[in-house]
């Protein structure tokens, strides 16, 4: 019999998402003969103990019984039990330093790590992740911050509403003034920036027509990779190429800054990648963007206003243009930031739904069975040695000689 532990999660301030509901585990108990979950019991998830109980699922303290830990956020160094198998988003392909302390323990304590942002497809694309529901919730905020900056409108917060049916409820008769917004991306995040937009009946426009026109109704524009960056030398874009040779392109967002109220953010940013504009950018009196939403929230990335993580409670802080100092929002001569770490969590019960579903149908059969490429490609640590595609970690693990 093939354990599975839902951790409870020990990060803090706690997260309140799931890697399987309820229902999803009583599906799996149903479906499989050779699979049990057990949760952990927790005051803070988005489901309680009892609805986990009422699902048949098994909720206990001690999760030392299980082959496989799921959890959503980093697991504290104390909180790691040895030799086992953990699931979650560790933070730590970009050497992260702030999780150092946690990847270095996980190897001295022979574990086997799998990352879930390391899961992809054969082409690359990612396989779980809770960026849908962190589109949606930062679209929503920031089109409740620039209506908060203007007085034009008012929108309620996420926290409030106990689901996605609920939020949008509350668009209901809510007409948006004439604004721009500009969407970077096209993965998970934009789809969930986009699905804000189309409620809220904000129309979609081509880039140049986005550029070169007023409109007297709401409108926004989605920018991909080829509309925002291009070979520095042959005026191209190739994503391949410019995901390993990042330093041979340059941006082209800066007319954007010139016509764009609202900007949502939700491209990947690595070290070496260019941003969307600079600090001088944003000094300069034709810089027209009032409110940025960063979804992605890289501190210092591709918006390098971004100065950080907020809370949810109080998710918009402002930086002055001129200082570059962070001031409260909502102030003149600022920009609004809305840059927080755990937006899903807004919406807990939805996004645990949504990436249950595809831990189920991509990744669960694999993991049980074992010998998948795909869960090999994403282990991270194997019994506490480095595998080979992340043999370049080898100094941030403590290890100064592969293993």
């Amino acid at each position: 019999m093939i354990k599975i532990g839902l951790l409870r999660e020990g990060k803090i301030p706690a997260d309140n998402r799931v890697a399987l509901t309820p229902a999803q585990c009583k599906w799996i108990h149903k479906n499989s003969d050779e699979v049990r979950v057990i949760a952990q019991s927790s005051p803070d998830r988005c489901y309680s103990d009892k609805e986990y109980l009422s699902a048949g699922v098994e909720v206990a303290s001690d999760l030392s019984a299980c082959q496989f830990l799921l959890g959503i956020k980093e697991v504290p160094v104390d909180q790691l039990l040895p030799d086992k198998t953990y699931l979650f988003f560790s933070h730590t392909k970009k050497e992260q330093p702030y999780n150092q302390a946690m990847f270095r323990a996980i190897v001295e304590k022979k574990i086997t790590l799998i990352d879930y942002e390391c899961l992809e497809h054969d082409d690359g694309q990612r396989i779980l992740g809770f960026g849908f529901f962190a589109g949606v919730v930062g679209a929503h905020n920031g089109i409740m911050a620039y209506g908060r900056r203007t007085g034009q409108y008012q929108l309620a917060r996420v926290l409030g509403q106990r689901s996605f049916r609920e939020l949008i409820h509350t668009y209901f008769g809510l007409r948006l003034p004439p604004i721009k917004v500009a969407v970077t991306g096209s993965g998970r995040v934009a789809h969930g920036v986009l699905e804000v937009m189309n409620l809220l009946g904000v129309i979609e426009v081509e880039p140049d027509e986005f550029l070169e026109r007023k409109f007297s109704y709401p409108v926004f524009t989605q920018l991909k990779g080829a509309a925002l960056y291009e070979h520095r030398s042959k005026k191209t874009y190739q994503r391949e190429d410019f995901h390993q040779h990042p330093q041979d392109y340059q941006c082209k967002f800066l007319p954007y800054t010139r016509e764009t109220d609202i900007l949502m953010n939700g491209i990947y940013w690595d070290k070496g990648m260019p941003r969307l504009f600079d600090w001088a950018d944003l000094a300069h009196p034709d810089f027209r963007i009032r409110t940025i939403a960063d979804i992605t929230d890289d501190k210092e990335g591709s918006v390098p206003c971004n100065l950080g993580d907020t809370a949810l409670v109080d998710p918009v802080y402002g930086v002055d243009r001129q200082s570059r100092q962070r001031t409260a929002p909502y102030l003149p001569g600022s920009v609004d930031m809305m840059a927080v770490g755990n937006l899903p969590n807004e919406l807990p019960r939805d996004a645990s739904r949504y990436f249950g579903e595809q831990l189920i149908k991509f990744v669960l059969e694999d993991l049980v069975k074992g010998n998948s490429p795909v869960i090999a490609r994403a282990t991270m640590v194997d019994k506490g040695r480095l595998t080979p595609p992340y043999a370049y970690l080898k100094d941030y693990a403590g290890l100064y000689k592969y293993k």
